[in-house]
């Protein structure tokens, strides 16, 4: 199983080169929606920290394309790529292919075919939608993608594209992500790839545990739910959420050893922890 051969690789060996993966850090503490989103806008709050995605258009060749809100796991890894590679070469420039296939090859993700459409569609709303960001009185208002050049077709064709294949950041959004990227083990994304919840809590626990000082705290379930799942909207919500959320912290504790995280009554215990990857200095 591959969380488990994960597991035993993180726990035996350190990060290093290739292992070693960036994201940014209010994306570590409010994700993107993780299903379909129902009309063209998404707000997530999570204490002081919140995000609102609105969907924008995109050229795809023949004019503007209204895009849905992204959503699920693939814009996820996409974008801890994308800031991987920002972060590795300090530039807001970045080569993403001329297909679906190929930016699926630059992730290392071969042979996986059935995921090019998918891929393409969530890449694409993706670089059309609109980002606010929110933390203690200040607000950020960006497009994390100033410039995209669209995947024309699905497949890999004879064909030459229009343009070279290539992603900018704006300004904004590289600013802050090079303030203070939250380094990530590149092998727990991609053990954790099948779930966008395991992949928001893998995050969020890197980004948050290491910052605790002094006395362990205790969230419950209600404020997990206010900053996970409010995408459970069913007959039992919170327990809908929190049988979903104990399933993948399992699996995320596996890749992340070093997390002290334990499940109290009410909700969830976090302590003190080494983050996955050491920050330097």
């Amino acid at each position: 199983m591959a969380i488990i051969d994960a597991s035993a690789r993180i726990m035996e060996t350190p990060p290093t080169g290739n292992d070693m993966a960036f994201n940014h850090g209010i994306l570590c503490q409010v994700g993107l929606p993780r299903a379909k989103v129902d009309g063209s806008h998404f707000l997530r709050q999570s204490g002081d920290a919140w995000m609102s995605v609105q969907a924008g258009l995109l050229d795809e060749g023949k004019g503007p394309v209204q895009q849905p809100v992204p959503y699920g796991a693939l814009p996820r890894l996409a974008l801890a790529w994308v800031s991987t590679y920002a972060v590795r070469h300090k530039t807001a420039e970045i080569p993403i292919g001329e297909s679906a296939a190929e930016f699926l090859r630059m992730m290392g993700k071969d042979n996986q075919g059935a995921r090019y459409n998918t891929l393409r569609t969530q890449m694409h709303a993706l670089a059309a939608c609109r980002l606010q960001m929110g933390f203690k009185g200040r607000t950020w208002s960006a497009q994390p993608v100033e410039q995209f050049d669209a995947w024309i077709s699905d497949k890999e064709s004879d064909q030459r594209p229009l343009w070279p294949g290539t992603l900018r950041l704006s300004d904004s959004f590289y600013n802050i992500l090079m303030e203070s990227p939250v380094p990530l083990d590149n092998r727990a994304l991609d053990a954790l790839s099948g779930s966008a919840l395991a992949l928001d809590i893998y995050c969020w626990l890197a980004h948050r545990l290491h910052r605790i000082e002094g006395r362990p705290i205790t969230l419950h379930w209600r404020s997990l739910r206010d900053q996970f799942g409010q995408e459970y909207q069913g007959k039992n919500p919170d327990k809908d959420f929190k049988d979903a959320f104990r399933v993948q912290l399992e699996k995320v504790l596996m890749v992340y050893p070093d997390a002290k995280v334990k499940q109290v009554n009410g909700g969830l215990l976090l302590m003190p922890s080494r983050p996955p990857v050491p920050y330097k200095g």
